[in-house]
């Protein structure tokens, strides 16, 4: 299968204003993103600061959440498996989420996984002290617009990934990068 010359053409050009502002956005929220992750490793280098510990959101933070998703998530905070597993998954993906965006590798991957956390947050908090604009919202609609531009095309390492081989073989591999 050959791909078309339209299908490798960004839908953003590097040099143009709109190139500018998408990579200022995937850069800032990439930053955004990594550095939440890494705050909740600071115990290893900060002896005042303790190991992040989802039990408290899961089961008191979530209460405005839906219904369902309540009762999910104190469920997975009562559950020592799925604590342990969350309380490793959600720094660990913030971690990769922003190092993803911020660098321009798997960008369409990293922020669907990005706009999905920041999801189940909003989900969580969502109508908490009467607001319903967030920055999770933010988030969402952010990576949202990462994804539909292929801001990893744009001064991203997904620029170069598109020209191997490996890519030009197997076209399909494109929709998670850009």
């Amino acid at each position: 299968m050959v791909a078309t010359a339209e299908a490798k053409t960004p839908p953003v050009s590097a040099g143009s204003w709109t190139g500018y502002v998408i990579l200022l956005t995937r850069l800032l929220l990439g930053w955004w993103m990594l550095h939440a992750g890494l705050a909740k490793f600071a115990f290893l280098w900060d002896a005042g600061a303790k190991p992040f510990a989802a039990s408290q959101w899961l089961v008191a933070g979530t209460t405005a959440a839906p219904g369902w998703l309540h009762g999910f998530l104190a469920w997975a905070a009562n559950t020592p498996f799925l604590l342990a597993a969350t309380n490793v998954a959600i720094p660990v993906g913030e971690v990769l989420i922003g190092l993803g965006v911020l660098i321009g590798a798997f960008t369409r991957l990293a922020a669907f996984f990005g706009a999905f956390l920041a999801a189940v947050f909003y989900l969580s908090t969502v109508g908490y002290a009467g607001t319903y604009v967030t920055g999770e919202l933010l988030r969402i609609v952010l990576f949202a617009q990462l994804i539909a531009f292929g801001a990893g095309r744009v001064w991203g390492v997904d620029a170069v990934l598109e020209r191997t081989a490996l890519v030009e073989n197997h076209p399909r591999l494109r929709a998670l990068l850009g």
